[in-house]
């Protein structure tokens, strides 16, 4: 079986990755990639990477014709105007912005500033994080797929909250992203002389991935997340650094032992999550920078017997993992096939 697929939104970072990985997919055909400005233009016109890879050139969206599988990778607040017509020519529609990805239309208004213009769809749409619903994907036709940073720290955090290890009420996630994270459009706090060498606290608090993170990890109690972003010198990756306390059980508070069973239950049979915990070397935790063009999800902890805390550091590339690798990884399961397929990279040491 040979899907034939199509990028609506091509030109942006993510949607370079998602043609990268479909270009060399084994299930499918790579039929369009749109973009309004870019149309008439190969593609290696915005991904020099691309050139030689294929001669596909974009297209208008005007242009996009029936397909298996559409991929949406539109700014924010655009994907929800047009989802009408995405469905009606995809037979699956894998969206990559924020608008669908929250169930409660009331979230919208409160997180991103805006009604939801189509909030008749929400519950049409999987949250495409497949550690938490592949079931739901499974012959599912619509998925949203998670904010970059939302993934990085859903998927620290969730064998602790779903085994109730810490309280749900005090969770801090302190996270550190490169540059790819803001998108391709320049801003002045992207200026390379304003970017460079920086450690940036940009969202200090009421950051809209918060919203995600509390959605997808609400185990009965809404958990209580407070979620801080800063702007590091790196282009690829991020590193969450997630706080938590730990709550008493049938005997007493979990120690290293029960933390490790509950990241062997939940991730020990999941392709793309590895506990890193070593206890010498440099690479002893998770570190995006060997992350980097891998769907790999590193996650690692620590134990402070002082204050009964819990430090977990979870580590991607915010463009593959947290975007265009998990899309596809929906993708797959979505149409029944290999989950891993078109997602074998490993990473490059030394970088």
């Amino acid at each position: 079986m040979t899907l034939d697929v199509s990028v609506v939104g091509g030109s942006g970072y993510t949607g370079g990755e998602l043609v990268r990985l479909l270009l060399r997919h084994p299930g499918v055909r790579l039929a369009r990639v749109t973009s309004s400005k870019m149309a008439g233009l190969p593609l290696h016109a915005a991904h020099p990477n691309l050139r030689r890879a294929t001669e596909l050139k974009f297209t208008s969206p005007e242009d996009l014709e029936t397909c298996d599988v559409l991929f949406t990778a539109v700014p924010h607040g655009a994907s929800m105007g047009m989802m009408g017509r995405y469905m009606s020519l995809g037979k699956k529609v894998v969206d990559l912005s924020a608008d669908f990805r929250l169930k409660d239309p009331a979230d919208y208004p409160k997180w991103y500033g805006s009604e939801h213009t189509a909030p008749d769809l929400l519950g049409r749409f999987v949250y495409g994080l497949p550690e938490l619903h592949r079931a739901q994907l499974k012959g599912a036709d619509h998925a949203s797929c998670p904010g970059c940073i939302a993934t990085a720290s859903i998927l620290g955090l969730y064998p602790l909250l779903r085994n109730g290890l810490i309280d749900p009420r005090r969770i801090i996630v302190d996270a550190k992203v490169g540059s790819s994270a803001a998108g391709h459009e320049p801003s002045p706090s992207s200026h390379h002389p304003e970017r460079s060498h920086v450690v940036r606290l940009f969202a200090g608090t009421g950051h809209r991935h918060t919203a995600e993170v509390e959605q997808e990890l609400t185990f009965g109690e809404r958990p209580r997340v407070s979620l801080t972003v800063h702007a590091i010198e790196m282009v690829r990756g991020i590193s969450a650094t997630c706080h938590a306390f730990l709550t008493d059980g049938p005997a007493g508070r979990a120690g290293d032992k029960d933390i490790w069973t509950a990241y062997r239950k939940e991730y020990g049979d999941e392709p793309f999550m590895r506990v890193v915990k070593d206890k010498k070397g440099v690479y002893r935790y998770p570190e995006p920078k060997i992350l980097s063009g891998t769907n790999y999800c590193d996650v690692g902890f620590e134990l402070d017997p002082l204050s009964d805390r819990i430090v977990v550091v979870s580590a991607t590339d915010n463009l593959m993992k947290g975007a265009a690798g998990t899309a596809v990884q929906c993708m797959n399961i979505m149409c029944g096939l290999e989950e891993t397929a078109g997602l074998d990279a490993i990473g490059l040491h030394p970088v």
